[in-house]
C-alpha cells in the first residue's frame, strides 16, 4: 500500500512504474459507494402459457387434468424442454418427465406437443405467445406419472424381433470381421438411426387398436434392419416370425409414423418392403 500512497502523492512517481502496475494501483483506489445501475434487458418480456397434463398415482382422488404455467420466453431457451425445465426448477418441482441428452439422440423426452408427437428437446416453442401450448404424454400409453409413460410393452415388442446379428456359420478363425460391401452397408441407412423414442408407434391408429398384437412401426423397422443386413443368416426365419395377420398386416399404411419420426425416418416404407419380401418368399 506504500506504493499506492506514493503514487497518489506524486504523479511523477507514476512514470517510474510499469504500465501494468500503474493501472492496477490506480484501479485499487476506493470507488463511490453507490452501486452501478444494472444493464437494461436486451429482450422484452414475452409470457407464454403451457398447459401440461398432470396426474399423480399417489393422489388417486385427483383426476388427470391440464395445469397452466406461465413462462417468460425472454428468459428461457428456445425449445419446449427448456420451458419444462424452467417450470420444474422455478415453479413446480413435482412436475415429472423424462429427459437426458437434450440433443435428439436418446429419445427420452418423447411426448405429445400441441397434438403432434415429438422430442421436447428438438421441438421449438411456438412463436404464438398468445395461444397456450398443450403438452401431454405419448398417446394411448399407460401413464406412470404426468408426462412419463410405461414403455414395457414397446420394449418387449422390440426385443421380440431379436434385434441382433445372428449367424449359422461359426466365427472366422482369428476373429476376423464379417465383410460387408459399401452397397450392402448403404441398405441399412434410414433404419439404424432409430432411437426407439416411440413417437411413431404411438401415433399409429392401428397400434392404438391392437397394442398387444401389432408390433408397431418401430419394431418392424428394426426387424427390416436385420432382414436387410447382408451379414445376418436368419433372413427366412425373421420373415416367417413376423408373417402374421396381426404382427405385420395390421399396418394399413396410414403413414402417421413417418410424419411423427423426429429423426426423419420412414417406417411405413420399411414395413412395405417387408410385405413385398413376404410375397416373394
Amino acid at each position: 500500500m506504500a506504493a499506492a500512497a506514493l503514487l497518489r502523492r506524486s504523479p511523477a512517481a507514476r512514470a517510474l512504474l510499469s504500465p501494468a502496475l500503474s493501472s492496477r494501483l490506480v484501479a485499487s483506489k476506493p470507488h463511490s459507494s453507490s452501486p452501478a445501475p444494472p444493464p437494461p434487458s436486451s429482450k422484452p418480456a414475452s409470457t407464454k402459457t403451457f398447459s401440461i397434463y398432470r396426474w399423480d398415482p399417489d393422489s388417486p382422488s385427483t383426476k388427470p387434468h391440464l395445469k397452466d404455467y406461465k413462462v417468460d420466453l425472454s428468459d428461457c431457451g428456445p425449445m419446449v424442454l427448456d420451458a419444462l425445465l424452467k417450470i420444474k426448477n422455478e415453479q413446480d418441482p413435482s412436475l415429472t418427465f423424462r429427459r437426458s441428452c437434450r440433443e435428439g439422440i436418446c429419445g427420452s423426452c418423447a411426448m405429445n406437443i400441441d397434438g403432434d408427437n415429438g422430442l421436447a428437446c428438438l421441438t421449438k416453442i411456438s412463436s404464438e405467445a398468445a395461444g397456450a401450448s398443450t403438452i401431454s404424454p405419448l398417446p394411448h400409453m399407460f401413464v406412470v406419472k404426468d408426462l412419463v409413460v410405461d414403455m414395457t410393452n414397446f420394449y418387449n415388442q422390440y426385443k421380440s424381433v431379436e434385434p441382433w446379428l445372428k449367424r449359422k456359420d461359426p466365427p472366422a478363425a482369428g476373429g476376423k470381421e464379417i465383410y460387408q460391401s459399401k452397397a450392402d452397408r448403404a441398405k441399412l441407412d434410414g433404419m439404424y438411426e432409430c432411437i426407439l423414442c416411440a413417437c411413431c408407434s404411438t401415433s399409429c391408429p392401428s397400434y392404438w387398436w391392437n397394442p398387444e398384437e401389432y408390433l408397431g412401426p418401430a419394431a418392424l423397422l428394426h426387424a427390416n434392419r436385420w432382414i436387410q443386413d447382408s451379414r445376418d443368416e436368419f433372413t427366412k426365419e425373421r420373415l416367417d416370425s413376423i408373417n402374421d395377420e396381426f404382427k405385420l398386416y395390421r399396418c394399413h399404411t396410414i403413414k402417421n409414423c413417418t410424419h411423427a419420426c423426429p429423426k426423419g425416418l420412414n417406417p411405413a416404407k420399411q414395413i412395405d418392403t417387408i410385405k413385398k419380401l413376404q410375397l416373394g418368399a
